[in-house]
């Protein structure tokens, strides 16, 4: 088959393109009971032309090593990490741990990561808990979009109870 010569430039054009696109890593976890990774990746492509960089790990306590290595070695520009607590106390022991090593990798690195996680006591039942796993990513997933390209947003909804996951609660004045 003959290569015209434009395919060529298409092709170059598009890598550059890519290359100039803002590149969000996800992480998440395989203990999770729903997969909150193809989730907010599901949210991210709906709302924006971005790159992805993906990495599973097996629970919680794993999330802040797995975002540190998507920002410093696949220069991911925003992260999200995604974990589902149990309900005991050893399990919230964990993700309290797990939260201060995110905070101490958003600290080394001056990159964000989204936290998000969705406790295994929070829903009523199962059916509820799956609703709310999937609610919150996605909105979380959505506050991605606004960090990387439209700030001004966050600002307007600064102060109005925004909640992700169940029903905001809105300003008290």
């Amino acid at each position: 088959m003959e290569k015209k010569p434009g395919n060529h430039l298409i092709y170059v054009q598009s890598l550059l393109s890519q290359e100039n696109m803002p590149k969000v890593g996800i992480v998440d976890t395989t203990f999770s009971r729903i997969n909150m990774g193809k989730i907010a990746i599901d949210e991210l492509k709906k709302g924006s032309s971005i790159q992805i960089e993906r990495y599973t790990v097996p629970g919680v306590k794993d999330l802040p090593v797995a975002c540190k290595i998507l920002i410093e070695e696949k220069g991911c520009d925003i992260v999200m990490a995604l974990g589902m607590p149990g309900s005991q106390p050893i399990d919230k022991m964990c993700a309290h741990e797990a939260s201060q090593g995110i905070i101490q990798a958003q600290l080394m690195t001056n990159i964000h990561i989204i936290e998000v996680f969705v406790h295994e006591d929070e829903g009523k039942d199962e059916t509820e808990l799956a609703w709310l796993m999937e609610r919150r990513t996605r909105e979380h997933a959505r506050n991605v979009i606004k960090l990387l390209f439209n700030k001004e947003q966050l600002q307007r909804e600064a102060g109005t109870g925004q909640r992700q996951g169940f029903a905001d609660v809105g300003a008290i004045r």
